[in-house]
């Protein structure tokens, strides 16, 4: 793969919004994605493995929990700094993104508001270092958009509760050492439970076959009567919103990252434009070229301003769930019609690994489904202008 000479888009001078912390996390992140990230990404993705030395390299550049309180282990940033983090990760690769976005917004982040105290000293400081690394366990193979409808259960069985049921398509859940598992209680009503490796009953078979985020370890996670002690179970709320509220976060830092991917596929298609020849001239110099850069350039640019409003409605806490849906289903969308046309412009180069567009356009495949559709994100925005739900 040629070096990596990334150059960030920025038509409008948003980064004149941006203050110099912002800045200097956004640099700090972008030189470690060039450094140790962008050299290795396409022999890893191209064999289907997740980079795990690369660990303790996210931690340190704040990628797990950056808003999380430091007397937690997190960095205490705010949300626009989480934002430009997880827009570097996926500007390298959407599924080392994939990783500290679960990190930090689907394990963290629940333990943090919603755990009990002694919870938030024992797991939260292990997973900013990086030591242990979390999942977040959700979707079932009947139960995708629907998690209401999840048989995931356990039984109150005196000292421990008692734990059954699957879980799929769960980032992180090869290695990883806590997952945080919704499962419903004998009323029916959903929890989060802190399930630990190790624990009787509980395993993580991987998910093999993958077109798509090839890089990020995918598994299942499978409960065969799992004694789970009654002092994980998370304290401060229950009920399938709690578990909708992690996606929200999680969803935040896709709107963020699905950005990058996009830029880095414009940035790769306009070099290449102009060092390409035909016809006596170089291919950027033809109008159907230039057009599909304008229309790059454009949508990157709406979906800068959009994200940045977003972040600072969220550091404000004002964001709504319905906003974060809308700037996640238009930056992905965003990204994955530039990811296409990118790949046109560089034909047949397009496809290899020497350069990344075509790992990304893969890898959009998946984000465009996770953390909620590309229609169901419609339906959220159609609901909340109308009043009236779509979904029953």
């Amino acid at each position: 793969m040629k070096p990596d000479a990334f150059e960030a888009p920025d038509y409008y001078l948003v980064d004149e919004l941006l203050t110099d912390e912002h800045k200097l996390v956004r640099n700090t992140a972008r030189t470690w994605v060039k450094r140790h990230l962008s050299p290795i990404i396409e022999d890893y993705a191209q064999k289907a493995e997740f980079p795990k030395q690369l660990i303790s390299g996210l931690a340190e550049v704040g990628a797990f929990g950056s808003y999380i309180p430091v007397e937690y282990g997190g960095a205490g940033l705010d949300q626009i700094s989480y934002g430009l983090i997880m827009q570097e990760m996926e500007r390298g690769d959407s599924g080392i993104r994939s990783t500290a976005s679960v990190q930090s917004s689907l394990v963290m982040y629940p333990i943090w508001n919603y755990g009990s105290e002694a919870q938030r000293q024992k797991y939260l400081p292990k997973l900013a270092t990086g030591e242990w690394m979390g999942c977040f366990g959700l979707t079932e193979p009947d139960h995708g958009s629907n998690p209401a409808a999840m048989k995931t259960h356990f039984m109150d069985k005196g000292d421990h509760f008692l734990l059954n049921g699957a879980k799929m398509w769960i980032s992180n859940a090869p290695f990883a050492q806590v997952a945080v598992v919704w499962a419903k209680d004998e009323t029916g009503r959903i929890h989060g439970l802190l399930v630990e490796r190790g624990m009787e009953g509980f395993t993580t078979p991987e998910t093999h076959n993958k077109w798509s985020l090839r890089a990020s370890a995918t598994g299942e996670l499978i409960f065969d009567n799992v004694k789970v002690p009654k002092e994980n179970i998370l304290p401060n709320k229950s009920g399938l919103g709690a578990a909708l509220s992690c996606l929200d976060a999680a969803r935040y830092g896709i709107a963020w990252g699905a950005m990058g991917a996009a830029m880095d596929c414009y940035d790769t298609a306009l070099r290449y434009c102009k060092e390409r020849q035909q016809f006596g001239k170089p291919i950027g110099q033809f109008q159907l070229q230039q057009k599909k850069l304008a229309e790059m350039i454009t949508e990157i640019t709406k979906a800068q301003l959009l994200t940045w409003r977003l972040g600072v409605l969220k550091n404000e806490n004002k964001a709504t769930s319905a906003q974060i849906s809308m700037a996640k289903r238009n930056n992905v969308a965003m990204a994955i019609q530039i990811a296409r046309e990118a790949r046109q412009m560089l034909g047949a180069m397009g496809i290899t690994g020497d350069y990344s567009i075509m790992r990304h356009a893969m890898n959009l495949e998946s984000v465009i489904t996770y953390e909620g559709t590309h229609d169901i994100h419609l339906l959220i925005t159609g609901m909340d202008v109308t009043g009236l739900n779509a979904f029953k």
